[in-house]
């Protein structure tokens, strides 16, 4: 069962992305008179799972149909078929006037939409493109006035970016969403400053101390105690505190990313510095439910080890998985012990609430921030990535194929979380698409702007090589990409 859901959510999320990408490309050709044959969810080769067209002013739909091919092979007078100089079989463009009406190749001009049965991306395909079809034979007729290839570079550059331009839409409607409905409040990083920070040992390798009050990042302040832990503070940054009545700053290495992994996911600090650990609600058939620890009490030490905060109960916790932990605990006038018998989950199972009053966001501040994190989230992608590029990290721990985004999803439905990765692939796809990549929305961004500088259009055969050479990089990294996360569930 959690294979299924884990599987359904990538479907979904994949789908919802695909959808409104290609409708990026749709909807800017369609504005500017340009045909779209087909619009597709899901690659179809051979056949479709579903496809719908409008044929004389009535919806037509059909179940698992083979593909239809709009060209037919060359023959003689005898009925053989005609081969070329090279030995291969000649096709010519069926003649759609013998068609009959209701043949759904007789209307071009109106838009096929299905849903294929490769589950891999989609397209679009607009009249006059060289694009993953390759319809060599539609390139060799004289352009028509709809087709993509006789509109102006401009009109094509704004076609070939509209699915980019939906990713990125998507990803930050998406945040805002997040920040508003789902977060609802922050926590003040002023609030937080009354106690100062619990700093974990990764914290203490680059320079902070428990107790620092955050002041400012890279000579901003933080508002919300959340921008003190965005994960672009890990790529290199500069963060100013106060450290008994002292302004120091501390210089976080651009390679600090790798301490946070090799720390376990732990952050550098945390807002749990707080003294009173007072147990506000304890969840079911967790160690702490278990041992008798109840609602009310206020937890002081474990294994005689005095808790001075929250964050160091969190800590402590997390250093003795698999183990038992005698809990010190004061209920009302008694001094009480409880055994913990901790499993492999670093969790009591205990919620203690903060001390600090959360403020909530309104509508500009959530477009806001939500904006901001966003911008922050694509832009510690892109550091990723370019360390991918340039040798720093290895490409196998680094990358994600289909398998890999179906583990981050999860095998438990929160839909919570699965509009935040969906808000986070969104980003990431609209970076990896507009990539100066043959194949990819960015390569023909690139050659359009070549045109556009040269004012020479590069010839149909130069891009159909290109279109040719960039699909087998991606084939490439597809099969790279898969292999590595089956080889990652075999580690």
């Amino acid at each position: 069962m959690t294979t299924l859901i884990m599987i359904a959510q990538l479907i979904l999320g994949l789908s919802i992305l695909v959808i409104l990408h290609e409708l990026g490309h749709f909807t800017a050709a369609r504005l500017f008179g340009m045909r779209v044959p087909k619009f597709y969810l899901f690659f179809n080769p051979y056949f479709s799972i579903f496809k719908c067209k409008k044929i004389n002013g009535k919806w037509k739909c059909a179940f698992f149909a083979k593909n239809q091919s709009s060209y037919e092979y060359v023959t003689d007078d005898n009925g053989n078929i005609c081969y070329d100089e090279k030995g291969k079989k000649m096709t010519k463009p069926i003649d759609l006037e013998k068609l009959p009406e209701n043949d759904w190749r007789k209307h071009e001009e109106h838009t096929e939409y299905g849903i294929g049965w490769l589950p891999v991306g989609g397209f679009c395909q607009i009249s006059g493109m060289i694009d993953e079809s390759m319809d060599k034979e539609a390139m060799k007729k004289p352009p028509q006035s709809w087709e993509f290839r006789s509109k102006p570079a401009w009109q094509r550059l704004i076609v070939m970016i509209g699915g980019v331009l939906m990713n990125l839409i998507l990803g930050i409607v998406l945040f805002i969403y997040i920040t508003y409905n789902v977060e609802g409040a922050y926590i003040a990083n002023q609030e937080v400053s009354k106690d100062g920070v619990y700093v974990y040992p990764v914290g203490e390798n680059v320079g902070f101390k428990t107790g620092d009050k955050i002041l400012e990042i890279n000579g901003k302040d933080v508002v919300r105690f959340k921008d003190a832990q965005k994960s672009s503070l890990y790529f290199g940054s500069t963060v100013t505190v106060e450290r008994d009545g002292q302004t120091l700053d501390i210089h976080i290495p651009d390679s600090a990313y790798k301490i946070l992994m090799s720390g376990g996911g732990t952050p550098f600090f945390d807002n749990s510095n707080f003294k009173k650990i007072i147990v506000d609600s304890v969840l079911p058939n967790l160690p702490a439910f278990k041992s008798g620890i109840r609602k009310g009490d206020q937890i002081v030490a474990f294994n005689d080890t005095l808790l001075e905060s929250y964050g160091m109960f969190r800590h402590y916790v997390r250093q003795h998985t698999n183990s038992e932990i005698v809990a010190t605990v004061v209920r009302e006038q008694d001094t009480l012990n409880f055994t913990l018998q901790m499993d492999s989950l670093p969790y009591v199972g205990i919620i203690v609430p903060t001390p600090y009053n959360p403020e909530h966001y309104t509508i500009g501040q959530a477009f806001v921030y939500g904006f901001t994190d966003a911008y922050d989230m694509l832009k510690t992608n892109i550091k990723g990535l370019g360390n991918v590029i340039s040798g720093k990290d290895k490409a196998t721990d680094s990358l994600s194929g289909p398998i890999g985004i179906a583990t981050i999803y999860g095998g438990v439905w929160n839909w919570d979380r699965f509009w935040f990765i969906t808000a986070i692939l969104s980003l990431v796809l609209a970076f990896m698409n507009i990539l100066p990549i043959p194949a990819l929305d960015g390569g023909h961004v690139l050659f359009l702007f070549v045109e556009i500088i040269t004012r020479r259009k590069p010839s149909d055969k130069f891009l159909e090589y290109a279109q040719t050479v960039g699909m087998i990089l991606l084939m490439l990294l597809m099969i790279f990409v898969i292999g590595n996360d089956i080889f990652k569930l075999f580690k």
